[in-house]
């Protein structure tokens, strides 16, 4: 069995609908390559889509049989996903 290597990501600070499109080929790409673990220690403000977005990604690599985490989420991002309702499909997502 092939051991993959986690590729580590890191979100912007400002994750809107005009970051979005990069983001979204960013993991792509990653989940394509194996283990992915995203960083949103610098996360200030996320969108809605940005969560779902993320929560799709998670679901692919699940589908594709790799591993996907959402590693140091800042207070902000912890704080949208409790205001959006998504805190606990969120925190599903969030590992370490």
């Amino acid at each position: 069995m092939a051991t993959a290597t986690a590729n580590n990501l890191a979100l912007p600070a400002i994750v809107d609908l005009d970051a979005l499109d990069g983001i979204r080929d960013m993991l792509a790409e990653a989940i394509d390559l194996g283990a992915t673990s995203v960083s949103g220690a610098i996360v200030e403000r996320i969108s809605t889509n940005a969560f779902f977005l993320l929560m799709s990604a998670a679901e692919t690599a699940r589908r594709n049989g790799t591993a996907f985490a959402i590693s140091e989420p800042s207070p902000a991002m912890l704080g949208a996903a409790d205001r959006l309702g998504l805190g606990e499909q969120f925190a599903g997502l969030v590992k370490g």
